[in-house]
């Protein structure tokens, strides 16, 4: 084991305002959000039923299938 190799990491670039497409629906069938907050947690807000969701950033963008925009 090499203990000499770098972990790359990648982060999606979201801001307050984007809306973004899920892979996983929420249990009200939607799969576009919004981004309301933007920080070590994300909170979202669902654009079908409107509950607000917050989750650690990592999760989140796991799961962000696409940026639609603002």
């Amino acid at each position: 084991m090499n203990l000499n190799t770098k972990m790359e990491v990648f982060f999606v670039e979201i801001s307050v305002g984007d809306r973004v497409e899920m892979k996983k629906a929420h249990p009200c069938g939607g799969r576009e959000f919004e981004i309301l907050r933007v920080g070590m947690d994300v909170r979202i807000k669902c654009l079908t039923c409107r509950r607000e969701i917050m989750a650690p950033r990592r999760k989140i963008e796991k799961n962000i299938k696409r940026i639609i925009g603002e």
